[in-house]
């Protein structure tokens, strides 16, 4: 009988070996947690060793990309990234996996193990380049990377606050943590891979015709279909299992990602939508929280917009009718002059804006209306009269009140 390889142990695709697919009766044992504790202890005293402890600068979000095959990662990761607003390409394990250092580890005999993974990941994440946030494409795959995980988070949280008082304390921010699912059933994976590999095969004959491109690579499990549903088991039983232990420590977002492309791109945004609590410093989030969300002021906006112009009519009604015709006659003009544009700004010195409320009132009968109305006052000193025999210049304040009307513009076609 074949023996069974380490169920930790990747290829350099970063894909389980299919022998190593057999099912532990405990994945979470304490045996395989102090496993996990003495790679990373390892590691990290590597880095600590090699580069200084001040230099161990890792991103401030980490977005955790995992998914069941054929479920789209790599046809949203770009979506997630400009979502999130990272400026550097994902970290993809399966390239990671194929680099120099992966191979050189191979050529001598080794697999590239949890050990590995975790060392080649945690120095790529130093690079400066992933400062702000960068997606992890493909990992953790297994319950000792998972464990990793904790260990570098629970690690970057001693580092800002060991450093929060310093000089360098910018470099050690607040991590934020995002652990995003992908998840597809096993009718539409299997679909999904057999179509990937037509297409890449399509490719590739095209590619070998012309002498232009470059060829794909052309995967097993996506030109048969038992291979491709074991891969998809393989992902269940082990990827999937070690994402759902991270639930309980990071923001995590579960996707169906059956749908066009439009439809799955709406429903991550609606995941990934920003939650101060969460990213900001607790002292930054403090120092800010008792300010209203947006959100929160325009639920009741248009309810309460009704009452004030209800109450315009019925304990204003002799200055809301002056308001309402010096609109209709003085600016209305001029902003169907602007219809194309959308946009009119336009100078009054009537008096009749010196009260307050009447410059409520065009603001409020602008926006009933479906505009969107800005006021502001300029006062400028004209000059009046001089005195001969002094030389000093009497000024009168003239003031001038700018209205910026802004609507949706006229789309002209040539």
């Amino acid at each position: 009988m074949k023996p069974v390889p380490d169920q930790n142990n990747t290829d350099a695709g970063g894909k389980k070996n299919a022998a190593a697919t057999a099912p532990r009766a405990n994945t979470t044992n304490d045996l395989e947690i102090k496993d996990a504790q003495i790679i990373f202890d390892a590691v990290w005293n590597d880095l600590e060793h090699e580069r200084g402890r001040e230099n161990l600068r890792f991103p401030k979000e980490l977005l955790l990309l995992g998914g069941a095959p054929g479920s789209g990662k790599g046809t949203h990761a770009n979506f997630i990234q400009k979502t999130r607003g990272f400026t550097c390409e994902p970290i993809v394990m399966s390239s990671l996996l194929a680099s120099p250092e992966a191979r050189r580890i191979k050529e001598s005999g080794n697999m590239v193990g949890d050990r590995e993974v975790v060392g080649l990941l945690m120095r790529e994440l130093l690079k400066p380049e992933y400062a702000d946030g960068v997606i992890l494409d493909g990992f953790p795959r297994t319950q000792v990377q998972v464990e990793c995980m904790k260990m570098l988070v629970a690690k970057m949280d001693q580092l800002r606050a060991e450093f929060f008082d310093t000089p360098l304390h910018a470099h050690f921010r607040k991590p934020t943590i995002h652990i995003m699912v992908l998840f597809v059933d096993e009718k539409t994976s299997v679909e999904r891979q057999l179509q990937r590999g037509r297409e890449i095969l399509q490719h590739n004959e095209e590619v070998r015709r012309t002498g232009i491109g470059e060829l794909l690579e052309e995967r097993s499990t996506d030109f048969d279909v038992p291979l491709a549903r074991h891969r998809y088991r393989v992902f269940k039983e082990q990827t999937w299992a070690a994402l759902q232990s991270l639930k309980e420590n990071f923001n995590y977002h579960f996707v169906i990602s059956e749908g066009s492309i439009a439809e799955v791109d709406e429903k991550i945004l609606a995941e990934l939508r920003y939650q101060s609590s969460l990213e900001l410093d607790p002292r930054t989030y403090d120092r800010v929280r008792t300010l209203p969300l947006a959100s929160d002021i325009i639920v009741h906006a248009r309810q309460d917009l009704v009452k004030r112009l209800d109450s315009y009519e019925t304990e204003h009604a002799g200055l809301f009718e002056r308001v309402v015709s010096f609109i209709e006659k003085k600016l209305m003009p001029i902003v169907i002059r602007h219809a194309i544009s959308g946009r009119a700004d336009i100078n009054s010195e009537d008096p009749l804006f010196d009260d307050p409320l009447a410059l409520a009132m065009l603001i409020d009968t602008f926006s009933e209306r479906g505009y969107h109305a800005v006021v502001d006052l300029r006062r400028i000193e004209v000059p009046e009269s001089v005195d001969l025999a002094t030389g000093i210049i009497k000024n009168r304040v003239k003031k001038v009140h700018h209205i910026h009307v802004h609507f949706q513009g006229a789309e002209l076609r040539r």
